[in-house]
């Protein structure tokens, strides 16, 4: 008698092969989705004993769904402008966390939750390495990832200032030049620091470097806090100092900052003198001291590695901490959760978490998602193809009815 498990497998086999053909191109604008593959496998087999080469005589019993596997191959990249918006090229998944329980996810749409923390659009963590005073330690506990625009970095001292200046060679003895350079202390607050340049003979000038005695806490005339004298070549390039001239101080600050220690350098990194004489009118082209006021965060960018660089309004750029990514030895083993998340299980093996860029770990695109990896056509060829196999088994069950139905005639005849 005709076996109708066998069709009727087939049945249920292709309908959830369409099941996942279906899902494919239900997630076909899915940011990260990853396509799943079915396979089929046969079932046992009955035995009917042996033929005359003594091979076996087997006749299978159906067939059923053998495995649903994700693939892991990138999707297009498309850039949206959103800094929040990260994109995984090459081999890992973003690490997330929320109720205590991590999981993993390919879909870097993220956005910043009112704590200031980076989260997935389900309100999930993304974790990484925050950095302390814009400084990440890789060997660190993973945790959340902070992004707040109201973030604060306080002030720093300057320690190194320099000008390039020209004075004229053509001024009398007596004459004098000033420019004025802003500096800032110890608690971001900014204090103008005049040069005052005086030739005192041919090639010969000497210098004065002040502040306003309100500075100090003082009135009247501005406080001195260096002097000293300079000479040039006869072909204007300076003879001395030959050294950078240490030891500038600026002490009793009325705001209470620490005191001030700074270095006029006198040469650029090329070793190019910044103060010449020449015959043309004494002029500064441009100043540089490397100290900063307080600022608060106005900007941010992800950078290859996964580092969150956050942009001051000090003009300052700081790392605020930097995204993490998960390999895995079986990443098909994964088990899919839903919203685009992942859980690990025995079969992918436990998660090698590190640096993008690094360990086999693809690198991050900031502005940019990565689409889903279903294409339209091999699903739709698919689809036919399962399609034709569903059709053949529901023609397989028509035929064993009508063979059963001749068999119950077989009585009447």
């Amino acid at each position: 008698m005709p076996n109708f498990s066998i069709p009727l497998s087939g049945l249920t086999a292709a309908s959830q092969a369409l099941a996942v053909i279906s899902n494919n191109l239900a997630n076909l604008n899915t940011v990260g989705f990853k396509e799943s593959r079915a396979s089929f496998t046969d079932l046992f087999y009955q035995a009917f004993g042996t033929n005359g080469a003594n091979d076996p005589i087997q006749v299978g019993e159906g067939v059923a769904l053998g495995s649903v596997t994700p693939t892991f191959t990138g999707g297009n990249l498309e850039g949206t402008g959103v800094p929040t918006d990260v994109a995984i090229t090459g081999n890992g998944l973003f690490v997330t966390q929320k109720n205590g329980v991590e999981q993993y996810t390919r879909a870097g749409n993220f956005t910043v939750d009112a704590q200031g923390q980076l989260t997935t659009q389900q309100g999930q963590l993304v974790m990484g390495y925050p950095a302390v005073n814009g400084i990440i330690s890789p060997s660190q506990t993973l945790a959340p990832l902070l992004i707040s625009q109201g973030q604060l970095i306080p002030g720093a001292a300057t320690t190194s200032i320099q000008t390039q200046t020209n004075l004229d060679a053509s001024s009398a003895v007596g004459d004098s030049f000033s420019t004025p350079v802003t500096v800032f202390d110890s608690l971001g607050v900014s204090h103008v620091v005049t040069y005052q340049f005086t030739k005192t003979a041919s090639n010969a000038w000497s210098y004065q470097l002040s502040l306003p005695a309100a500075d100090t806490g003082g009135t009247g005339a501005p406080t001195v806090i260096s002097t000293g004298n300079i000479t040039f070549n006869p072909d204007g390039t300076l003879a001395t100092p030959a050294a950078p001239v240490t030891g500038i101080a600026i002490t009793g600050l009325a705001d209470g900052a620490s005191n001030i220690t700074m270095t006029w350098n006198l040469q650029d990194a090329a070793g190019n003198s910044l103060l010449t004489q020449s015959s043309a009118p004494s002029a500064t082209a441009n100043t540089f001291q490397n100290g900063y006021g307080s600022g608060t965060l106005s900007d941010f960018s992800i950078t290859s590695d996964g580092t969150i660089e956050g942009t001051f309004t000090n003009n300052q750029t700081l790392a605020l901490g930097q995204i993490v990514l998960a390999n895995f030895a079986n990443p098909q083993g994964l088990l899919r959760v839903g919203q685009n998340s992942f859980q690990t299980t025995l079969s992918s093996g436990a998660p090698a978490i590190g640096v993008a860029g690094s360990g086999g770990r693809g690198t991050l695109t900031g502005g940019s998602l990565e689409q889903s990896n279903v294409d339209i056509a091999t699903e739709f060829s698919n689809m036919i193809v399962t399609q034709r196999g569903y059709q053949a088994n529901a023609r397989v069950v028509t035929t064993f009815d009508q063979l059963t139905q001749d068999t119950i005639n077989m009585k009447q005849l």
